[in-house]
């Protein structure tokens, strides 16, 4: 085989994965470069928009189990919008919360000192790294193609959570259909 004929090379699968789909994830972000002491975003993990002034996370997320291990899925995690009484940032928070639920095994009605404790964290880069159970969506990006997305944590409370835990450990619900 010549390095320089590719026909026998692998073909990549860019189907989408199924919506409602639920998986162990793992977060990666990649660095925007903005700090903000102010605000504690340190790391140079921030990415703003100059235009906007928004200010985000820019998240990778690798898929740890099922038939889709391996595959990832990109998404941003809002941290700051001068827009809208900064929806988007408190739309990012919430997940943020969710996501700490979900990795660190706390429903999020739980108010207990344990839980309240779970959902702080000293710097973002506790974030980068970090693995949760999520659901996968669907939406249109600005091309008007469809794409995949992370925008729900799932926590100890949802049914789904036990079932990707045993899923993860090799259990027999390894074929089920989640979504």
């Amino acid at each position: 085989m010549q390095f320089n004929d590719f026909n026998n090379a692998e073909t990549s699968n860019f189907d989408l994965i199924k919506k409602g789909t639920i998986a162990k994830v793992q977060v990666k972000i990649k660095p925007g470069g903005y700090n903000d002491d102010e605000h504690g975003w340190t790391g140079a993990y921030v990415t703003k928009n100059e235009a906007s002034d928004a200010c985000y996370l820019n998240c990778e997320f690798t898929v740890l189990n099922g038939e889709h291990q391996g595959r990832k899925v990109w998404s941003l995690i809002g941290l700051y919008s001068s827009k809208n009484d900064n929806r988007w940032g408190n739309i990012g928070r919430g997940f943020i919360r969710a996501i700490l639920n979900s990795s660190r095994g706390y429903s999020n009605t739980d108010e207990s000192e344990k839980a309240s404790q779970a959902r702080k964290i000293n710097s973002l880069a506790e974030l980068d790294g970090i693995e949760f159970i999520a659901k996968i969506d669907v939406e249109i990006d600005r091309d008007g193609n469809d794409k995949n997305v992370i925008k729900t944590a799932i926590d100890p409370s949802h049914k789904a959570y036990l079932a990707s835990e045993q899923r993860q450990a090799g259990s027999a619900v390894d074929n089920a259909v989640w979504g």
